[in-house]
């Protein structure tokens, strides 16, 4: 009789994933780095274990946008004040900070607990193509 292996939080080896966000839809890049932080492209996946990898995203200023996203989707701020909610297209947040874009896109894909925010801590995002993680990326 067989038995399911079981990862352990101290088995996993955990890599650096570099992602260029040149010229791919905003969307599925997103997709493509949720799998990964959540490590369900492994074969030790353990939905109970954080053994995703570590992403690096750079040139994330250049992602491209399917439809009429940029100027129709709005995101939602609240500070828990009384008409404090605040309203931030999607295309001033590209402009300002594509980084925080990429980062609660991720966020929305993920699960909404503890695990879930020790895996995004996972995910670098840098505008430009320079990131100071070269010496933990192999190859």
């Amino acid at each position: 009789m067989k038995f399911t292996q079981m990862a352990h939080a101290n088995e996993i080896k955990r890599d650096w994933i570099v992602v260029d966000a040149t010229d791919k839809v905003f969307g599925r890049i997103i997709t493509e780095v949720a799998t990964i932080l959540r490590g369900k492209n492994k074969p030790c996946f353990t939905p109970n274990v954080d053994c995703g990898d570590f992403v690096v995203i750079i040139n994330a200023s250049k992602a491209k946008f399917s439809g009429k996203k940029l100027e129709s989707k709005n995101y939602f701020t609240h500070s828990g004040y009384f008409g404090s909610t605040k309203t931030h297209k999607m295309s001033e947040m590209f402009e300002k900070n594509p980084e925080k874009l990429y980062k609660l896109a991720t966020r929305g894909m993920l699960p909404k607990t503890t695990l879930g925010k020790e895996m995004l801590k996972k995910l670098k995002v840098y505008a430009g193509s320079e990131h100071p993680h070269t010496a933990q990326i192999k190859g």
